[in-house]
């Protein structure tokens, strides 16, 4: 039995090789896949809690690849490495160590010198981590959550909110968050920083 999914709006298609990476055989449907994907995420959350870590080590190849992999590694086997297909969206796959350094780094850049206030630091991280889009699946929520780990452990303050509604299903709240991640690709990231906030 195949696994068959629908895919939404703001969702990336998996080619068949990733699809094969599915280590539960039993998943069969978009909506098992996002539930077994949750709970990993809630694995990885609980994980965040009992930990520190230095902006330096939040800003690294390695804390990005392994937040993945503690997020998805229950349900894909190549999770936490990255992609190796073109996708909808994205940077070729050979540059992606490459965009993601330079996001790394300019991400401390805009810390050291205080180029914008840490939430849009942080959300500017988000939206150009999901321009890059490291990984086969899950890009969306991984960049959140690198987002809320760079402005909780590193500047502690509170998680963003995401407009508190699940942003994997279709609904009013995903359709503003691909609207703010339309502007942000214009330039403007006040929709987007409201919204992570709102």
């Amino acid at each position: 039995m195949g696994l068959d999914l629908d895919f939404f709006e703001g969702q990336t298609p998996l080619d068949e090789d990733e699809k094969n990476g599915l280590l539960i055989l039993t998943i069969t449907t978009r909506g098992e896949l996002d539930e077994f994907e949750q709970l990993g995420v809630e694995k990885a959350n609980e994980w965040l809690l009992t930990k520190k870590f230095s902006i330096d080590k939040i800003l690294s190849e390695d804390f990005v690849r392994d937040l993945h992999k503690r997020m998805f590694s229950d349900t894909w086997e190549w999770a936490g490495g990255f992609r190796k297909t073109e996708k909808n969206i994205g940077a070729d796959p050979v540059m992606i160590p490459i965009e993601l350094k330079n996001l790394l780094d300019d991400c401390k850049y805009c810390i050291d010198n205080k180029v914008f206030d840490i939430d849009e630091i942080a959300v500017r991280l988000s939206h150009r981590m999901v321009w890059i889009h490291p990984f086969a699946n899950g890009n969306g929520r991984h960049s959140r959550l690198m987002a809320d780990v760079l402005v909780n452990k590193g500047f502690g303050k509170p998680y963003f909110t995401w407009g508190s509604k699940n942003l994997v299903k279709q609904g009013e709240a995903k359709t503003k968050y691909l609207e703010a991640l339309r502007a942000a690709d214009k330039n403007d990231y006040k929709l987007l920083i409201e919204f992570a906030r709102l």
